[in-house]
């Protein structure tokens, strides 16, 4: 997850993909380089062990856009393949979040 932030903020959008699920992948990402990613809170947790497949990690990443201050809150759902961790998804209120 951490990972994925900084790429955020670099703008590494062959790094994001890379780590992104094929199953759930974008064709491309536009990522916006007048939003600056500031900092990222984790808030939780659940699964992604050493024998674990799937896992999942609560967040509020917080960014600035415009000057004004703002901040995402996702629970991101991660899948292991091949012994990496991969972004599937993300969920809210119990539902799957619509893809970029």
């Amino acid at each position: 997850m951490r990972s994925r932030f900084s790429a955020f903020a670099v703008l590494d959008a062959d790094y994001l993909l890379a780590t992104w699920d094929p199953r759930t992948r974008p064709a491309d990402l536009d990522l916006d380089p007048s939003q600056r990613w500031t900092r990222l809170d984790i808030l939780g947790s659940s699964g992604g062990g050493l024998l674990d497949t799937t896992g999942t990690v609560e967040f509020r990443a917080h960014f600035v856009l415009d000057g004004e201050r703002g901040s995402l809150h996702e629970n991101s759902r991660f899948v292991r393949a091949d012994g990496l961790w991969l972004y599937l998804d993300a969920m809210a209120s119990g539902r799957r979040l619509p893809r970029l």
